[in-house]
């Protein structure tokens, strides 16, 4: 699985970085036709949707070089299934199993117990179950990612970049997986302002859900006001709320004094284009802490077509095999070569970082 990963990795980074289109709208109504195919793989997303220009998306990318690899059409070898909220999960799973698809994913930690009721129903049906762990079943494999230390290298970077000795941090829903972001920034932002002999403060706040760009945006301002000038957002669909707000602000400045936003899961560099007050044409994605998972997805449904599905194992992925990661980016000279230190340092086990 290693060497798979990080053999497709720099591809996959890339094509998650592309906004997708669409054309489908209702889960519910997707995936028509019987497959009956083992080469077969459906998504179900949470309720952000497939187009999230983070994690359902980034799962999507491998989806669809999955299917171009093996010649497979959107609705006729791989398919997605909306979900408008929770109350869709299961729905969705009964529906993917029911249209034929042989390997169903479930992106995120909130579809556990449906990917857990899914396979017990299903048990000639593989269940993949991203960001949580589901013991126990022969037919579901489990992914989780070592966010903790990529994060820990945003906190490095952040650190390097600040002028102001204050930066934040904004999660989506209070959790297990986004504790691991918040622990691994604050820990390289200290290990980082230690370095350079500084005081560096991290103000944390959290919006509650994945899905309120609004309360995202209102949270940022607050932060940049407060002085803040880079702030690494762990919200998913709702983190585009804190872009948003960057441009806004970014737009009235001079191009010198903008504030910057740190990217997680795909790469948003993106969504930090702006111009200037002074006219620039300029981008405030300082970096972005990436999550491998559209290579996750394709390598999975790889293993699942040739008969080697990985079910009842727990795959982690971290540093040291690139199953997370950041990108230079905006970064200077000077911070690139001290998250690139830090990276030798975890990957030695020279630093330990912290999961919560």
């Amino acid at each position: 699985m290693g060497k798979k990963f990080t053999k497709f990795l720099s591809l996959g980074i890339m094509v998650a970085s592309f906004t997708l289109l669409l054309n489908a709208c209702s889960g519910k109504k997707q995936g028509t036709g019987n497959q009956n195919k083992k080469d077969s793989i459906a998504l179900i997303t949470d309720s952000n949707g497939i187009n999230d220009q983070s994690f359902n998306q980034n799962a999507w990318a491998g989806f669809k070089d999955y299917g171009k690899e093996h010649n497979l059409k959107q609705g006729k070898g791989y398919q997605y299934f909306q979900s408008s909220s929770a109350a869709d999960y299961t729905p969705n799973f009964n529906q993917a199993a029911k249209s034929g698809y042989q390997t169903i994913f479930g992106i995120g930690y909130m579809l556990k117990d449906s990917v857990k009721a899914a396979a017990k129903k299903n048990p000639k049906k593989n269940f993949v179950i991203v960001d949580d762990v589901v013991p126990g079943q022969k037919n579901v494999a489990s992914v989780t990612f070592k966010s903790n230390e990529s994060s820990y290298l945003g906190g490095v970077a952040a650190a390097y970049s600040t002028k102001t000795n204050k930066v934040g941090f904004i999660g989506g829903a209070k959790s297990a997986v986004i504790d691991t972001f918040e622990a691994g920034f604050k820990q390289g932002v200290k290990d980082a302002a230690k370095a350079q002999h500084k005081k560096i403060t991290v103000s944390i706040q959290y919006i509650g859900n994945f899905t309120s760009t609004d309360k995202a945006k209102s949270i940022a301002q607050s932060m940049y006001a407060d002085k803040c000038d880079v702030i690494f957002q762990a919200a998913g669909n709702a983190g585009n709320g804190v872009f948003q707000e960057a441009k806004a602000l970014n737009q009235t400045k001079p191009e010198s004094k903008k504030v910057w936003v740190i990217g997680a899961d795909v790469d948003q560099t993106n969504l930090g284009n702006y111009k200037s007050k002074d006219g620039k044409k300029a981008n405030f994605t300082l970096t972005s802490v990436l999550k491998g998972l559209n290579v996750v997805t394709k390598s999975l449904a790889d293993d699942a077509a040739d008969g080697k599905f990985p079910g009842g194992k727990h795959l982690v992925y971290s540093l040291k095999d690139n199953g997370v990661s950041i990108m230079k980016g905006n970064l200077t000279s000077k911070a690139w070569l001290a998250v690139e230190k830090a990276k030798q340092q975890v990957v030695s086990g020279k630093i330990k970082v912290a999961q919560k």
